[in-house]
């Protein structure tokens, strides 16, 4: 989920959230995230089958607002850009544990695709 700073929501499915999230930043896509400023990432999920992370997208997009804050907040409490060091050095990076992250998975099928997301990388990769 993406929100701007008056804390409109977006939620979206992609494949390769790090790109995905540099584009809505700089405002690369139009459309909703365009138009609203939705530039920071507040919360997110892994799946490894396509047809999960569709299955959730829409169950999210269902939720009422303020189930979604609930959602947000349970890990994120002062919904803070979760992606704001990406591409950082991993000394400059903040002090955030991958525990405190969300993430999905299940079991890969044979028909599946499997989502690759690198949003994890630079923090397990991180230097204790």
């Amino acid at each position: 989920m993406a929100a701007s700073k008056s804390r409109v929501l977006y939620i979206g499915m992609t494949k390769n959230l790090e790109c995905r999230v540099w584009e809505h930043q700089h405002d690369l896509i139009d459309g909703f995230t365009k138009q609203y400023h939705c530039h920071r990432l507040v919360y997110y999920e892994s799946f490894d089958r396509v047809r999960n992370a569709i299955q959730r997208e829409k169950q999210l997009k269902r939720w009422s607002r303020a189930k979604k804050v609930w959602l947000i907040e349970r890990l994120n409490p002062t919904w803070e850009d979760l992606a704001a060091d990406w591409g950082q050095p991993i000394e400059k990076q903040s002090l955030r544990s991958p525990v405190d992250l969300p993430c999905k998975s299940t079991e890969l099928g044979r028909d599946d695709r499997f989502l690759e997301h690198k949003c994890l990388n630079a923090l397990t990769s991180r230097k204790s």
